[in-house]
């Protein structure tokens, strides 16, 4: 801030909340710590070099637990601190970083950290290493661990990583029989789709609640949910929260809130109070609520729904070589880095593809031109190959007996109801020169209305979210707002990227103007 000629704000208000926070500590407001597991694999193996053991990363998952069990039962510290300053040939500066976090933890008072969460976390390993580097940091009480399971094959793998994680006696004992996850909405559905994401999901955490069980281990299951759909959000959170798997909420329930959302739903005291009343009702009922639960034809019909979906899904986001180019001229995606509208860089890996896009902006873009590509992108397809056979009263039968899928296929259907394929078209004839580019956009709104057609012929409505008449209300009153704001987004994206100067003020206050217009006028896209 000094920096910056803001002295009086560094100086003044700012100030007071660094030395309130030095003498008083956050335990009014408890915070998380987040970091990717190849950070803590990175720190490991910088210590197991130092010590002259080899490299941790070279060994196999049983020789790094049996060597993680040693250390956390053993008094003697593994590193002097701060001796990775004086050896940058070993310790890396992302590792420096790491490890200074570690110190940063013990020094905090007691209660204002909450969970230590594990991003794209994959391993038992991972997840043990946390609690080793806390240990070595001389953590008094440590923090919880919650693994964070992301895509799909780590949402799949998940049941076997904590149930090796629970047979470990040293590990077991360290977590005084009560364990947190996190479960990834997000990455999982960018990864697979929304439909495949979402089986993947109820599955796993069925499988963990019962390993939970059998190991004696109370488990919290904590929803790393955004504001969209595709992002496992859903604005009748009641039914949302019904909708979970028996037996893995049991009166606990912890999920994000994000983006715009934390506004919507706690920006005002009523708001707020109205909110947690929703949440504290739901849990109650949940526990209250005899579940329909699943049969194996069911189950087999889901795994094939699955399947499907995610099949159709990838091949148009990974196997067509056309989309990245048509991703990135017909939506603001590539715009979003330099209007500094994120919490977090757009990307985890800036030289990457679509697949190290972060989940937020995955989702914001197609938000932002109205096609919601990410929530229905294979639906239509799974759902259509199932009706046309001999099956389709099977899937009939469960979208009116069973409600959580009930629930899924009618945020699917209220998602196509927002969205506005001519607004998308109109984006592509602006902004989209590549002709296979434009072919594909072509394609993906005709998928779009077989996806609708799929939906209402399951649901049996005639029109899309005809009995939510709430929305259709909003719709008719909001729809010629929003639309001039897509047309003006559109064509301040064209001049935007025409021009010489991209520090350009009017065009990025417009576009950032028409942006927020757009998310606040769709609603949930935090």
């Amino acid at each position: 801030l000094c920096e910056t000629g803001n002295e009086i704000e560094a100086d003044g208000f700012l100030t007071d909340i660094i030395r309130n926070v030095s003498a008083f500590g956050l335990n009014m407001v408890t915070l998380d710590i987040r970091q990717e597991s190849t950070r803590h694999e990175e720190a490991i193996d910088a210590i197991t070099r130092f010590l002259g053991l080899g490299s941790f990363s070279q060994w196999d998952e049983d020789t790094r637990l049996a060597w993680l069990e040693q250390q956390l039962a053993s008094p003697r510290p593994l590193l002097r601190p701060g001796v990775w300053h004086e050896y940058p040939e070993i310790f890396s500066p992302t590792c420096v970083d790491t490890l200074e976090t570690f110190a940063v933890i013990a020094e905090q008072h007691e209660g204002s950290l909450g969970a230590y969460v594990i991003s794209q976390c994959t391993s038992a390993s991972d997840i043990y290493s946390v609690l080793v580097l806390q240990k070595d940091a001389g953590v008094k009480k440590p923090l919880r661990v919650a693994p964070l399971f992301e895509t799909l094959d780590d949402l799949n793998g998940a049941p076997d990583t904590m149930k090796k994680l629970f047979s470990l006696p040293g590990y077991k004992g360290a977590i005084n029989g009560k364990h947190e996850i996190m479960i990834g909405y997000s990455d999982s559905a960018k990864d697979a789709g929304r439909l495949a994401a979402s089986w993947a999901q109820y599955e796993t955490q069925e499988k963990l609640a019962k390993i939970g069980r059998e190991a004696g281990v109370d488990l919290t299951f904590f929803h790393g949910k955004g504001g969209t759909v595709g992002r496992g959000g859903n604005p009748q959170t009641f039914l949302a929260i019904l909708a979970h798997a028996p037996d893995t909420i049991n009166g606990k329930f912890r999920v994000t809130e994000q983006g715009e959302m934390i506004n919507q739903n706690f920006g005002y005291h009523d708001r707020a109070q109205r909110t947690m009343d929703i949440y504290t009702a739901a849990v109650l009922a949940e526990k209250l609520t005899e579940h329909v639960r699943p049969s194996e034809e069911w189950r087999g019909m889901m795994k094939t729904l699955s399947d499907v979906s995610c099949e159709a899904y990838r091949r148009v986001v990974r196997g067509d070589e056309r989309f990245v180019p048509y991703f990135r001229s017909a939506t603001p995606e590539l715009e979003f880095a330099n209007l500094n509208i994120g919490s977090r860089p757009a990307k985890r890996n800036p030289k990457g593809g679509v697949e190290s896009l972060r989940a937020i902006p995955w989702n914001f873009s197609w938000t932002q031109t109205r096609l919601n590509l990410p929530t229905w992108l294979g639906v239509g397809e799974a759902f259509g190959s199932i009706l046309s056979s001999k099956d389709g009263d099977v899937l009939r039968e469960m979208y009116q007996k069973w409600p959580s899928f009930r629930t899924t296929v009618d945020m699917v259907e209220m998602v196509l109801a927002k969205s506005e394929p001519k607004i998308a078209s109109h984006y592509d004839a602006m902004l989209v020169s590549d002709d296979m580019a434009k072919e594909l956009g072509s394609e993906i709104r005709k998928l779009h209305l077989q996806t609708e057609d799929a939906v209402l012929d399951l649901s049996g409505h005639t029109k899309l979210s005809e009995h939510n008449h709430i929305l259709q209300r909003l719709l008719q009153v909001r729809n010629p707002y929003v639309d001039v704001l897509n047309c003006l987004q559109a064509e301040t994206l064209k001049r935007y990227r025409a021009s010489d100067d991209k520090e350009d003020k009017v065009l990025k206050d417009c576009l950032l103007t028409t942006i927020t217009g757009v998310a606040n006028g769709m609603g949930n896209t935090g």
